[in-house]
């Protein structure tokens, strides 16, 4: 892989502007004519559609608990391909990963040897920044947090303040990004609106933008920025490839579909066609395996069951033996009812006995190393993956001809069984990320 400089963005926790300073930070050197490559540590399928509008490249996720190395490789390779300059977002906070300690934005710049831009919300504090910034920057030794930004500085007078109390740190103050009630994305409960769904996105990141420009060094940024090292070796199908002609599902409903895991696909010769459910289109009739990922079939649920082509298709898949297998929410569509947060119930696929109901929401989340319990198109008997879990609906009824998964959490104890099979048709809660 050619070296590309890089730089990957911090905070000290959640809600302290990474996003927004990303997607300025992006948006702005794409403006200076740089090929600007980006990712999202962390399992996340929301942040990088926002970051491939900024660029105008795709964007992928980088798990370092979830994925071998050899897939870290071969994701690194993809985003820094053509680029000029990449820009990562971390996630949480620096230091928070998976509850055994591995997985934080912390691991993978050290990994991929990358410099750390910390980002602060200093709201409600002046001086005392400098001292968070110099207890994330020596935390860790072997870590480099060369640069700082302070987001939501509230006046000329606050700014001054905090560029006083850093002047003998060894960290670069990129600048200080004043309060702009305008510069906030909109959230539900998985995250931020999706991409597709937000109106004025490119006004939102052309404002990002702007505010970077007029208020951050982004020369002094692109000298901190330095070359990218990642692992090599190749990976391979990051999970079987389900068959030869996959046909997977696409739109506001079905969108959390990994890059990485389509690439996979291709690579080992699949062809991948994708049809929209909420548009009632079935999958081709030629196609020999069908994949519905997770997304939020919830919000759509009355559509989704009156659209008889899309549920037709998916019956006559799995009666001709495709393999029809469905993560999150495309599990729930297979299976018989989906209950909305209203308490309606709406009739889905009925091709597993799941049953799956909104009206009384708990949060499921979490990593998953899972172990398939019986021989499927995704492996023989024992075949390891990870992957993670995060919804909030509740299932009332799974059953089947079998459970699919055995899982643990990260901190390897014993999470349950997950998913059901019937015949060729299968799924779970569980988004699958990697081979184990």
């Amino acid at each position: 892989m050619k070296s590309v400089p890089g730089i990957i963005i911090a905070a000290p926790a959640s809600g302290h502007g990474k996003t927004t300073v990303t997607l300025g930070l992006i948006a702005a050197l794409r403006k200076r004519g740089f090929a600007v490559g980006s990712f999202k540590v962390g399992p996340d399928y929301i942040d990088p559609a926002f970051h491939a509008v900024a660029s105008g490249r795709p964007c992928l996720s980088l798990d370092d608990w979830a994925m071998r190395e050899a897939t870290v490789a071969g994701v690194a390779r993809r985003f820094a391909s053509d680029a000029e300059i990449v820009v990562g977002e971390g996630v949480m906070g620096l230091f928070d990963g998976a509850p055994d300690g591995t997985g934080s934005t912390a691991d993978v710049a050290a990994r991929l040897d990358l410099p750390v831009l910390l980002v602060l919300d200093v709201r409600a504090q002046a001086a005392s920044a400098a001292a968070v910034v110099h207890g994330f920057a020596t935390f860790r030794s072997g870590l480099d947090v060369a640069g700082v930004v302070f987001n939501r500085v509230g006046s000329e007078g606050h700014a001054r303040a905090l560029e006083a109390a850093c002047r003998e740190m060894p960290q670069a103050l990129l600048g200080c990004l004043p309060r702009d009630e305008t510069l906030a994305l909109p959230e539900r409960h998985l995250g931020l609106v999706q991409a597709a769904e937000h109106g004025a996105l490119e006004t939102f990141i052309a404002r990002a933008a702007a505010a970077v420009e007029a208020h951050l060094d982004l020369d002094r940024l692109v000298e901190l920025a330095r070359p990218m090292h990642a692992p090599a070796g190749e990976s391979g199908p990051v999970i079987p490839v389900l068959g030869q002609r996959i046909a997977v599902a696409r739109d506001t409903a079905f969108a959390f579909a990994y890059p990485h895991l389509l690439d996979s696909w291709r690579a080992a010769g699949a062809e991948i066609g994708f049809f929209s459910p909420l548009a009632d289109e079935a999958p081709a009739a030629d196609t020999d395996a069908v994949y519905l990922p997770g997304g939020y079939p919830e919000l759509h649920a009355g559509r989704l069951a009156a659209n008889a082509v899309f549920l037709d298709g998916l019956r006559d898949a799995a009666a001709r033996g495709a393999a029809v297998y469905g993560e999150c929410g495309g599990y729930m569509v297979l299976g018989r009812v989906l209950v909305d947060s209203d308490g309606s119930a709406h009739e889905m696929a009925r091709l597993l006995p799941v049953e799956t109901s909104f009206a009384k929401p708990r949060l499921h989340l979490g990593y998953r190393a899972v172990e398939l319990i019986s021989a499927c198109v995704l492996g023989d008997r024992g075949a390891l993956f990870r992957g993670h879990e995060f919804h909030y609906a509740s299932a009332s009824r799974e059953d089947g001809d079998a459970p699919l998964f055995d899982c643990r959490d990260a901190r390897g104890e014993d999470a349950g069984r997950a998913g059901c099979r019937a015949g060729t048709v299968f799924g779970s809660y569980v988004h699958l990320i990697d081979a184990a």
